[in-house]
């Protein structure tokens, strides 16, 4: 597949203050240290983790909301920060719909505002707004009669709908979904979620969807990417990501889903218990950055930081526990090679 956007080694770092009066040693909150990912087109990407972990930090970089600290990010085999300035056709082609579209919709501005904004800056060339805007609401299966209503006269559900207008105005080819049901009611999630799955087929978009909801991601994403402490841990295709976790921290993700038979319970993988507290990102520990939490720690552990290797086909994890000459697989390969970490 051919990718559509691309992270190379992406560091967003950002100084919190200094630890001396001359202001000669900065303090940084590390939110993405060193990513490197690629999303392919017609893909939907679910990128996971807990809250803190850079999720987010990579969607408002992608966007240009942030600079990043360095690395690159390409969209189409073109660098999104070469210039500075991002390209106005760019602009275009990356949307994003935030996470709480209360917040995110101006509460001034009616519905056909809303939706006619990105219209006069991105397609000038439509000369009756007012019918493109009839097509984008018909497209989200929302009412004409919404036009002239202000986002506070809306419900969540139909807020968050509208956000998704307001991200296909522009005709885009990749949009981020920054966790774009988790501030709904459970009874509108499920038509949300159709809604973007329908209009990722029609349209041909490709998603990077963002969210901490595993049991979500399985029947969303064709891949999964699990982040922790501003790195990724593990990535892999959705059904292999389910059937065969790798990393421990991706172990203790799955095995911590609510379930409610006991068919459920035995498709998950063996409970690994947490054993410390997330570390800071402010001072993030030597190592691996999830050595403070592994029930598998080594020496190597605490000392080295992994790399991202390919560890089947398509499935890529950062931990010592799969590296060759593993200290731990020379001391007792039986008890700690993969398949056994895993049932």
């Amino acid at each position: 597949m051919k990718p559509i956007l691309s992270y190379n080694n992406l560091k967003k770092h950002f100084v919190i203050g200094h630890q001396d009066q001359f202001k000669r040693q900065p303090i940084s909150v590390k939110a993405v240290d060193g990513i490197s990912l690629d999303i392919n087109e017609g893909e939907v990407l679910g990128l996971v983790g807990e809250s803190g972990s850079g999720k987010s930090t990579i969607a408002y970089t992608t966007i240009g909301m942030y600079a990043p600290t360095s690395g690159l990010i390409a969209f189409k085999g073109e660098n999104l920060f070469r210039s500075g300035a991002r390209p106005a056709h760019l602009k275009k082609e990356i949307q994003i719909v935030f996470q709480d579209p209360g917040s995110s919709l101006n509460p001034r501005q009616n519905i056909k505002q809303i939706l006619e904004l990105p219209l006069k800056i991105h397609r000038p060339e439509v000369n009756v707004r007012l019918e493109e805007i009839a097509r984008l609401l018909e497209l989200v299966e929302l009412p004409l009669e919404v036009l002239h209503k202000y986002p506070r006269a809306l419900s969540g559900g139909e807020r968050q709908i509208v956000s998704v207008a307001r991200a296909l105005a522009t005709k885009p080819s990749f949009i981020i979904l920054d966790e774009p049901t988790s501030a709904l009611d459970v009874s509108v999630q499920g038509k949300v979620i159709n809604l973007l799955i329908r209009l990722k087929k029609e349209l041909n978009l490709s998603y990077l969807f963002i969210t901490h909801d595993l049991s979500l991601m399985r029947n969303v994403a064709s891949r999964v990417a699990i982040m922790y402490l501003g790195k990724m841990c593990e990535v892999a295709n959705t059904d292999d990501f389910f059937k065969h976790p790798q990393h421990p921290y991706t172990q203790m993700l799955l095995s911590s889903i609510p379930v409610v038979s006991e068919a459920e319970e035995r498709l998950k993988p063996e409970k690994v218990i947490s054993t410390g507290e997330i570390p800071s990102p402010v001072n993030s520990p030597s190592g691996c950055s999830f050595h403070l939490r592994c029930p598998y720690k080594m020496n190597i552990c605490t000392q080295v930081d992994p790399e991202m290797i390919e560890q089947t086909p398509g499935h890529l994890v950062r931990c010592h526990l799969y590296t060759e000459g593993s200290p731990k697989r020379v001391e007792n390969a039986a008890m700690h090679k993969p398949e056994s970490i895993l049932k």
